[in-house]
């Protein structure tokens, strides 16, 4: 069975749901923070051109979602299933970025395990290709349990890229 990528996911301080163009103005106000891309494989992405092209990906890709904070309802950021590959039971969560007056743990936390929970439903291993020199996403990484697969640069389906690294999150743990 195809997993749903584009669920409504909800949790006591978010709300995750399916990305759509009307979403352009309210995320790249949050995007266009120079430092939440500053480790960053892509450090120009706050740039207006460069984040058109993320957001028309993140809408094309059938996995595109809005992060929404609860008690508001203002969008805080994004995120993707994306990179299916059902031979690999694998997916990957990717390309999150949250506004920098939620960094800190416990947004991030929610929003991975809200994704995770409601993935691992379908696929039975997560990966999340993380840049090798962002310290901020591969701490987070071993926050919410995500193993690092050494030597490994690339997502399902064999695209390598070799400026970052793999972590993985089977079924079951994490």
């Amino acid at each position: 069975m195809a997993p749903d990528r584009q669920p409504v996911l909800e949790g006591a301080l978010v709300r995750i749901r399916p990305l759509v163009a009307a979403d352009w103005e309210a995320l790249y106000a949050v995007a266009s923070d120079p430092l939440i891309w500053e480790v960053h494989p892509r450090p120009d992405r706050w740039q207006e051109p460069v984040f058109r092209q993320f957001f028309a990906e993140a809408l094309a890709c059938g996995g595109g979602l809005a992060i929404e904070d609860k008690a508001t309802g203002a969008i805080i950021g994004s995120s993707r299933y994306d990179a299916w590959v059902p031979e690999e039971d694998e997916i990957e969560i990717g390309w999150t970025f949250l506004a920098r007056a939620y960094w800190g743990g416990i947004y991030n936390r929610e929003v991975k395990r809200l994704m995770l929970d409601h993935i691992h439903r379908f696929v039975g291993t997560v990966v999340f290709l993380v840049g090798e020199n962002n310290h901020r996403s591969r701490g987070a990484m071993a926050k919410i349990g995500g193993a690092l697969i050494p030597g490994r640069h690339h997502r399902g389906g064999g695209k390598v890229f070799a400026d970052h690294v793999v972590y993985a999150i089977r079924r079951g743990e994490g």
